[in-house]
């Protein structure tokens, strides 16, 4: 089966949880045998072979609010005749809405996979008159929408999305992620660690805030910050502000392989996000003996279960009672997802697998491989 992949970001050059997702997808499928290529956006060789795929980069035209518009990314997929499929990923780029263009006028089927419904950079009121009008009509123009969870693609339905959706959730690599194995010596307890970009939608301010509410509490808790981007220096100020400078450690972007030991060196993650899909690092933390303290958001509630907390977003009230409740535990037994019949759901193995299968639906027999 010939796939094009249609990404805006992709790992290592992004290290989001999409970017990696697109990565692993890819050298995953083409282990199985299928023939790969990534179409994103970005600088670096207009084309690369690596990890079993072929990557094909474009140049930006512009970028509004990070959203890169590259007319080279409408003309390659003047040619996705050529492919048996389309995935591409996220309704938020603007490199989807061309996929979804291709698809209205041409043969190929479409797959869309939804990272996460709202924007973490962009205003939500802003973004809700997107997703009712030009997001709506991207999703629909998709044979096939794939989502993490049932509470994602209720979500899709009340927008008005009439295409297929199938859920399938996020996976991860549930050999790497467990309670047993080091952990990192960066980390002194108790720790609370963040793991996400420093970013409005994924709110890190209210980390720090509730950093102060510990320290208020006579609680010697340290925020260990794994992750980059642009509200850093606003959190260091409000840092410095509430006197807890010292008590903030910014790791950066920690390499995925050594995540697994930053996740059980923590006492527990906490991140206090405005929206999610599900989470890569809520999942990762939980499947290494950390509990988690998180937004109330319906498709995490039901994962989270006795693995930790949810909070309403914006509470910092009640994050710091919660982390407070956890760290004076000492909670750090393995959560739900450790056990076997729940871990297998959340396998980066059958992710990929349920993915392929409904994939290879919508071609020819004889393209599949056996």
């Amino acid at each position: 089966m010939r796939i094009l992949r249609v990404a805006q970001k992709i790992y290592p050059e992004s290290k989001g949880g999409g970017a990696y997702h697109v990565h692993a997808m890819s050298r995953d499928q083409a282990a199985m045998g299928h023939d790969v290529t990534v179409l994103t956006v970005g600088d670096g060789p207009p084309r690369e072979e690596r990890d079993g795929y072929t990557v094909v980069r474009k140049p930006a035209l512009v970028e509004p609010l990070g959203n890169a518009i590259s007319p080279g990314v409408a003309n390659y997929l003047r040619k996705a005749d050529s492919f048996d499929v389309v995935h591409a990923h996220s309704h938020l780029y603007f490199s989807t809405n061309l996929a979804a263009l291709a698809r209205r006028f041409g043969e190929t089927p479409l797959a869309i996979t939804n990272h996460g419904l709202y924007s973490q950079t962009a205003q939500a009121e802003v973004f809700d008159v997107y997703l009712r009008t030009l997001g709506r009509w991207t999703f629909n123009q998709a044979d096939v929408v794939f989502t993490y969870t049932d509470e994602e693609r209720a979500e899709l339905c009340d927008l008005g999305v009439k295409s297929e959706i199938e859920v399938v959730s996020n996976g991860i690599d549930t050999d790497r992620f467990t309670p047993n194995g080091p952990a990192n010596g960066r980390l002194d307890p108790p720790a609370v660690l963040f793991v996400g970009r420093l970013v409005d939608g994924k709110r890190p301010i209210d980390a720090v805030r509730a950093l102060a509410g510990l320290r208020a509490k006579e609680i010697d808790a340290t925020l260990y910050v794994a992750g980059t981007g642009p509200l850093k220096s606003k959190m260091q100020s409000i840092a410095v502000e509430k006197g807890i400078r010292d008590a903030i450690v910014f790791l950066g972007h920690v390499p995925y392989d050594e995540m697994p030991d930053i996740y059980r060196a923590a006492d527990v993650l906490l991140l206090p996000s405005r929206d999610e899909g599900l989470p890569r690092t809520v999942l990762e933390a939980m499947a290494s003996g950390t509990p988690v303290v998180v937004s109330a958001l319906s498709q995490l509630e039901s994962v989270v279960d006795d693995g930790g907390r949810t909070v309403p977003v914006g509470a910092t009230e009640q994050m710091i009672e919660a982390l407070c409740e956890l760290l004076e535990a000492n909670e750090t037994a393995p959560g739900p997802l450790n056990e076997e019949q729940d871990l297998d759901e959340f396998s980066w193995g059958k992710t990929v697998e349920r993915t392929t299968k409904k994939l290879e639906s919508f071609v020819s027999p004889d393209t599949r491989v056996p």
